[in-house]
Formats: C-alpha cells, sequence, structure tokens
C-alpha cells in the first residue's frame, strides 16, 4: 500500500506535518486520505489536534504508519498506541476503522482519547524542553560516554571482593534450558464471584474491568443446524446471519448498519452446528443506545427480503464450488465416515433446501429458539457490576413470544467399517485421514488420551508424528493428531497431513507405527514432563482478559458442565499433574488401534497407488479392510455421483 507519509523536521525541535495527500484509489489503498492541522500550523506542537480522514481499505495499516512515523520523528516523544477494530460498513465504504489512540510522553500516561471519524488528539503536559547547541569544541572536551562508562564499570568491579563476583558467575547456568523458575502461582477465576442468574430468564457472567472505555456483550443461544426441519437445510445459517444483518423493526438493514458504524459498534450474529451466538462490542458510553439496538435485533429483526434474497444467492454460489476445494472435499467425507450418512451433522444444505426457504421459516425458527430461557450471558468491560445486571435484566424481561426448550443434541454415531476410502480428485498431494472413534470430554480418561496425543500428533514439533514425518522423512510439511473430548457426541480421533501422492502410502506406515509404538512402550519422562508442563504452563492464558474470563465461564455454564463439576477449572492442572507413563500407554493400548482405523485419501488415485521405489508399498499394506472409492458428490444436491 504507497500511502506514503513523510514528515521533516523544520528545526531541531520541530515536526513538519506532511500537506495532505490523496490517494488514487486502489483494492488496498483507501479512497481519499489525509491528514491535517485543525489549528492551521505547520510545526507540531503540545496539544495539536490532528485530523485523520480515511475511507475505504487499508485504513488500519495507514494510520499505524502515520502514528509510528509521528513517534519517531516527535519532538515530544509521543507514542501511540493503537488498538484498531475494523467492522464492514456500506457497500460504498467498504470498511471503516475505529481506533484507541493512548498517548505517553515522558514515561508516564498523559492523555487517553478514544478517536470516532479518524479524529486523533495527540497531547503532552510537558514537553521535552530543547537543549542548548552546544559548539563543536566544547563537545570535543568532554569525555565520551563510553570512556564514561568503563570508567563506571572499572570502579564498580574495584569495589567488590572477586569471590562474590565469582560466586555471582557460578549461579548463571552453561545452558538455558538448566535455568531454573519459581513454581508459578495462579488460580483460575471463582465462576460463582461473576454469576448472576437473572430473573428474566438467562444466567450472566458479569466480568467488570476498567482498561477500556468498551463493553463486550455476547448470547449464547440454545439453537443450532441440529435443529433443522428436514428439506430446509441452510435454515439456521441463513437465520444466524440475518438477524445482525437484515435490519430490525424500526430499522432497515442500511439504516442498523450505518447507525452501528456511527457508534463505532461491532454487532455480530450467527448459527452453528449446535449453538448460536449474538454479539456486541461498543464504547461504554453509548451502552443504553446499544442495549436498545441488540434488544430490537433479538426481539423484532426485520428479515429483509433483498438480504435474504442475496445471502440465498452467495450460499448457491458456494455450493457449486464445493468440489473445488480438497480441504472441503476431505472434511465432508470425513464426516459421513466418522458418524454415518444419516447423522444430523451430514445433513448438508442443497439448492432445493435453499431455495425453499422462505421469511416466513426464518422468523419461526427465530421465535422458536431465540428466548431468554435459552440464553447464556458473557457481558465484560468497562461498568459497574450492580448496574450492568439492571441493564441486563430490562434487556430480556418482557419477552415478546414464548418460545421453546431445545431437545437433547443427538449424539448416536456409526463409524465406518476399517480400510482405505480413496476419493479420485485430480491434485498433486494427497490429503489423508486416519480416523478411530474418539470419547466425549467426561469420560474418566480424557486426561490421559489428552496427554498422549500431545506425545503422539498433537505437540507439534514435539510430538513423535511430526518429528517423524517432517523432520526425519521430510514427507510433510504438516503432520498431526488430534483427540477432543466430545461435550455432547464423541468426535474421532484424526491423525493426519499432506503429500505429494507418491508418498502418501509409506507416511500413512509411518503414522501408523507411531501409534503402534506409543501401545508397545511407554513414553519417556522427557515427553511426559513436556507434555504436561505444556498444558499447566499454558493454563493462565484461558483466562488473560476480562472478555475471556466471561466467554469461557459462560460456555461451561452452557455446555452444562458448571452444573456437574463446578470446580472443573480448579482441579485442571492437578489432573494434568496425575497423568503417569503407565497411563499414557494404557490410554494408546485402549483407544489407539491401527489396524481398526478408518484411513480417508483425497488425492490422485492413478500418482497415489504407484509405489515409491525406495520404500515399496501398496495401499493394501497399510489397511487390513477393503479399499474403497468413494465418488465426488454433487455439489448442488450432495448425492454421490456415477
Amino acid at each position: 500500500m504507497n500511502n506514503t507519509i513523510e514528515p521533516t523536521r523544520r528545526a531541531k525541535n520541530e515536526l513538519l506535518l506532511p500537506r495532505p495527500v490523496r490517494h488514487e484509489r486502489g483494492e488496498n489503498s483507501p479512497k481519499q486520505s489525509c491528514i491535517e492541522p485543525l489549528d492551521g500550523r505547520e510545526v507540531a506542537h503540545p496539544g495539536m489536534e490532528f485530523r485523520l480522514q480515511a475511507a475505504g481499505r487499508g485504513n488500519t495499516q495507514w494510520l499505524e504508519e502515520f502514528s509510528g512515523r509521528l513517534n519517531r520523528l516527535s519532538p515530544y516523544r509521543l507514542k501511540p498506541e493503537l488498538h484498531t477494530r475494523m467492522r464492514l460498513a456500506s457497500p460504498s465504504c467498504r470498511t471503516q476503522t475505529s481506533s484507541h489512540i493512548k498517548v505517553r510522553g515522558e514515561g508516564k500516561s498523559i492523555k487517553t482519547q478514544y478517536i470516532r471519524r479518524f479524529n486523533i488528539l495527540i497531547s503532552s503536559s510537558s514537553p521535552r524542553p530543547s537543549r542548548p547547541s552546544i559548539p563543536r569544541e566544547e563537545r570535543e572536551k568532554r569525555p565520551s560516554c563510553l570512556l564514561t562508562l568503563l570508567l563506571v564499570i572499572t570502579l564498580g568491579w574495584l569495589g567488590h571482593p572477586a569471590g562474590a563476583l565469582a560466586q555471582a558467575g557460578a549461579d548463571i547456568p552453561k545452558r538455558p534450558e538448566a535455568l531454573k523458575f519459581p513454581p508459578l502461582t495462579y488460580e483460575p477465576p471463582d465462576a460463582a464471584q461473576y454469576r448472576v442468574p437473572l430473573k428474566s430468564g438467562p444466567v450472566a457472567y458479569v466480568v467488570p474491568g476498567r482498561e477500556l472505555p468498551l463493553v463486550n456483550i455476547v448470547i449464547q443461544v440454545h439453537t443450532g443446524r441440529y435443529l433443522e426441519p428436514d428439506g430446509k437445510e441452510g435454515l439456521a445459517e441463513l437465520t444466524g446471519d440475518l438477524l445482525a444483518r437484515g435490519g430490525t423493526k424500526s430499522k432497515t438493514a442500511e439504516a442498523l448498519e450505518e447507525r452501528l458504524a456511527f457508534l463505532a459498534a461491532d454487532l455480530n450474529s450467527s448459527v452453528g452446528d449446535d449453538q448460536g451466538a449474538v454479539s456486541l462490542s461498543l464504547l461504554s458510553k453509548d451502552l443504553d443506545e446499544g442495549l436498545a439496538i441488540l434488544r430490537e435485533v433479538l426481539t423484532a429483526p426485520r428479515f429483509q427480503e433483498d438480504k435474504i434474497a442475496l445471502l440465498k444467492q452467495q450460499m448457491l454460489q458456494e455450493m457449486e464450488q464445493r468440489n473445488d476445494d480438497p480441504q472441503g472435499i476431505e472434511g465432508r467425507e470425513l464426516g459421513f465416515l466418522a458418524y454415518g450418512d444419516t447423522f444430523w451433522e451430514n445433513h448438508y444444505s442443497t439448492a432445493a433446501s435453499v431455495k425453499s426457504i422462505t421469511r416466513d421459516d426464518l422468523e419461526k425458527f427465530h421465535q422458536q429458539w431465540f428466548h431468554p430461557d435459552n440464553f447464556v450471558v458473557a457481558v465484560s468491560g468497562d461498568f459497574d457490576r450492580d448496574d450492568m445486571t439492571r441493564k441486563l435484566e430490562a434487556l430480556f424481561t418482557n419477552w415478546p413470544f414464548p418460545g421453546e426448550k431445545p431437545p437433547p443434541i443427538p449424539a448416536k454415531t456409526t463409524m465406518a467399517p476399517r480400510g482405505v476410502y480413496l476419493v479420485d480428485k485430480d491434485v498433486p498431494q494427497g490429503r489423508v485421514s486416519i480416523l478411530l472413534p474418539g470419547i466425549r470430554r467426561d469420560n474418566p480418561d480424557y486426561f490421559s488420551v489428552m496427554v498422549m496425543n500431545d506425545i503422539l500428533g498433537g505437540g507439534g514439533f514435539t510430538s513423535r508424528i511430526m518429528s517423524s514425518v517432517r523432520s526425519d522423512e521430510g514427507l510433510a510439511y504438516s503432520a498431526y493428531s488430534t483427540f477432543p473430548g466430545g461435550t455432547y457426541y464423541a468426535p474421532p480421533f484424526i491423525a493426519g497431513f499432506q503429500s505429494k501422492s507418491r508418498t502418501v502410502t509409506y507416511a500413512v506406515s509411518i503414522v501408523l507405527r507411531e501409534m503402534k509404538k506409543l501401545m508397545d512402550a511407554p513414553a519417556s519422562e522427557a515427553e511426559l514432563n513436556t507434555s504436561k508442563s505444556g498444558f499447566i504452563d499454558r493454563f493462565p492464558h484461558n483466562f488473560a482478559s476480562k472478555a475471556q474470563i466471561a466467554g469461557i465461564l459462560a460456555q461451561e455454564e452452557f455446555t452444562g458442565r458448571y452444573a456437574r463439576e463446578p470446580e472443573y477449572w480448579r482441579g485442571y492442572r492437578a489432573r494434568v499433574k496425575a497423568v503417569t507413563a503407565a497411563d499414557i500407554q494404557r490410554v494408546a493400548k485402549k483407544y489407539l488401534a491401527p489396524d481398526n482405523a478408518v484411513i480417508l485419501i483425497v488425492g490422485n488415485k492413478a500418482e497415489v497407488s504407484k509405489q515409491l521405489p525406495a520404500h515399496p508399498m501398496e495401499l493394501k499394506d497399510i489397511t487390513s479392510g477393503p479399499i474403497t472409492d468413494v465418488p465426488l458428490r454433487d455439489p448442488l444436491t450432495m448425492k454421490p455421483m456415477k
């Protein structure tokens, strides 16, 4: 992006501002942008106010570039710290940027100003005074800084006994891995401290934080794709997208979008497989207006007809491209193999189902499931807890429709028989997924399985699969395994990689070999300690911000684990520490069965079937089951093509 800003110095302690610059329209450039001082002066001075005008793409990078150069060239050593947020605006202005600038001078915070409409206030209460000019002759007579530093160091060294210096050097280990640190003392937040059961229905987790003048609200909704009626696949996605994008009773979609842009607010909505969400982020001073908008979005969405037609058209266009992406093919066929053709997660939208969806269908789906009794709320940011609680009560009271309680999420799955399943797709690399039955997260073996998988393939470069397939053999850029504990049903264990077609079979044999090695012998002490330390050391990052705290606690409430196990997070690290090498081998024997693996390959069949000269091996050598050709599916009907 060529948004060039070149301030130059007019005098020793003055910053010459750039003249307003117009930029040509380009894909990555603002439509029009300039910087100008509001008081007409060209030289930077304390308290000077700049106006940055920009519209179109690329504003964030341009703003950062301007602030960075201002920081380097300013005589007042101002340090703008940018926190930018992008949001969708009107079609004529694809994106707009709101920025929060914290200006620091002389090591302390001088002023904080939230920027809207690209107004930047830069102030300094005590600018560094200009030093008097020193003649060259005088400077040469003065001792250099380096000489002074050497003198100080020498005097300090002479003032310490040699034994003390030697002892200090002896305390420093020769290698960084020998460094010792005291144990990390950290306790996760207490959910009960933030949990607020609202009289109007939802349970809310209210987490105040005054760091920034922002409020974040996330409403989690018990709904999902599993509730779509037969023949209406795609209804959940359409409803979720259009809640926030299709207007409200009092505002058209365009008016709503324009008002949110003026408030620098971010409103989003979606419905996934087993959960929906509506979120709002905005300035705390605009909270009351934001809550009024949120209430109308939740209770009276407009579902504007032209927005419905546009989104349906986009969905149909995406369908037509389903077979263009081998990763998408792999993901869909993996689901069919792992769960069975009739499982609800494999009910994909089709051209017929999307075309059949009407505005009445969206309104019915919305009023069935978007009710406070189905909500769990996470709120964080700049507010008083009691005041926010009152506002949330008002937000959800006197709901205009009754709603329904959703049924339990179906959990019965059927995995395909063992064997190799080959999807013939003319691509240079084969995509491979090796599947085995998985577990739910309430399984007693969950923590042992978690550590076992981390050693096998979940730990990146410290894991065995990555080391063998990538580091030792150079067969793939990335090789991994996942063994997630499912919340409502058991997702499969997956080991996967991409490799050029002729090396696919050999790479599969290496992964299966690593699985068997973990079954046959205990993991080493080093592997066990590395894995457990990783989980324990990363643990505090789950709660690094107020928004994360509110979100993770609300999710525990939403999935029901808080009711069953309220002390889960407090006991997390102790349960990780308790995993032994014997536990790793035990669960490997129990859950890793290479002979029963379902192996999915998406790639060029003719090339994959060829043998590698250095490692002659056929597909039948990596499985005890049959080799099955899986046809591509018609992208518009999802029926296998013959």
